[in-house]
């Protein structure tokens, strides 16, 4: 890493695979991922035998894995489709987990040059956070910014990173409606900034290129909100989005940080948005209840953990949302279900709220 002393042994580059053939994705990535441990796990719905190139240090996971490590006792939880990728990052064994969706490729920035987008994830999650008051000039531990005028001494230490959220170029991870009004919509603009997304301010996280440090919010990471004709396209799902809401909400109660921006990656088209739209205008619903709840969770002074945080929402989420549609029921038990296996099998895991929060 050139801007931090982490260590290439500390960070596991998670891939859920829902194509079979990865050779020309890997290829792309590999003057990037050559150096690091890949875990790539195959979506159990996927049938083809994966097509792996030679060359990459990487432990492959399949249905079978899945069936062997979580058994009979978590019927809750479905590793099928874009959630595969959670139980990679419930077997990583790494401080930090990088992990891009499989059609997606390195970014060239605004000069013509190529996005290094493992570094600069970790590279978010290495340098502090700033929640507590809005800094101007975007991210004050960038090379060439720092605390604007008026900025309090006393908040510049700033606090960890838990989550870095990252952004695309091409297709943007638009949602089914939008997309199908704006076809030819492409984004190519590429904003040099990271920030810090304010405590108390929501975000809608995408899962397509994200790293988090894993004991910090791997706990809150997992395959909760499925809709009922959940595909095989980001738009056809908001599992993501949920889970994103959950480490938002639980980063703000133990005084963590979570930044956007840089780094993009560069996105394929794929999808058919029009077709899609039946199965997602379920999840479009969902949000205008999901919103207003996470907005109004507090969380108990006696939760002193990320595995805490999460019971107490899935106690909120039972007693609140439950009885509105029956897959916020599921996603409570998916969620109570994933703090016993995290607990497990991804042991290791003593989140606790850190002294500067």
């Amino acid at each position: 890493m050139s801007q931090t002393n982490i260590g290439d042994d500390e960070v596991d580059i998670v891939i859920g695979a829902l194509h079979a053939d990865l050779t020309s994705f890997l290829n792309e990535w590999r003057p990037l991922f050559s150096r690091f441990h890949l875990i790539i796990v195959k979506d159990p719905d996927l049938r083809e035998e994966l097509k792996i190139p030679e060359g990459f240090n990487l432990h492959v996971y399949t249905k079978s894995d899945i069936d062997r490590v979580v058994g009979s006792s978590y019927t809750a939880i479905n590793f099928s489709g874009y959630s595969c990728r959670y139980f990679g990052y419930l077997m990583s064994r790494k401080k930090y987990i990088f992990s891009v969706d499989d059609d997606c490729i390195p970014a060239k920035d605004d000069k013509g040059l190529s996005v290094d987008a493992v570094d600069q994830h970790i590279t978010n999650l290495a340098t502090p956070a700033t929640p507590f008051f809005f800094n101007t000039l975007y991210d004050p531990f960038r090379k060439g910014t720092d605390f604007v005028r008026g900025y309090p001494f006393s908040l510049r230490s700033g606090v960890t990173c838990a989550l870095s959220c990252g952004l695309w170029l091409n297709l943007a991870d638009h949602d089914a409606p939008t997309q199908a009004l704006k076809p030819g919509h492409r984004n190519s603009r590429y904003v040099d900034a990271v920030l810090t997304v304010p405590a108390r301010a929501l975000m809608p996280v995408s899962g397509v290129n994200i790293a988090f440090n894993r004991e910090l919010a791997g706990p809150a990471l997992f395959p909760g909100l499925r809709l009922a004709a959940e595909g095989k396209l980001r738009w056809e799902t908001v599992e993501d989005i949920w889970c994103g809401l959950c480490v938002k909400v639980v980063c703000d109660h133990l005084g963590l940080g979570v930044k956007t921006g840089l780094p993009y990656v560069w996105r394929n088209d794929r999808g058919n948005a029009i077709e899609s739209l039946k199965k997602e205008w379920e999840g479009v619903k969902l949000m205008e209840e999901v919103v207003p709840f996470f907005q109004s969770v507090r969380l108990s002074q006696a939760a002193v953990t990320t595995e805490d945080c999460m019971l107490e929402i899935v106690a909120l989420v039972k007693e609140r949302l439950a009885t509105l549609d029956p897959v916020f029921a599921r996603a409570a038990q998916a969620m109570a279900d994933w703090i016993k296996l995290w607990k497990a099998v991804g042991s290791g895991s003593g989140s606790s709220r850190p002294s500067n929060g």
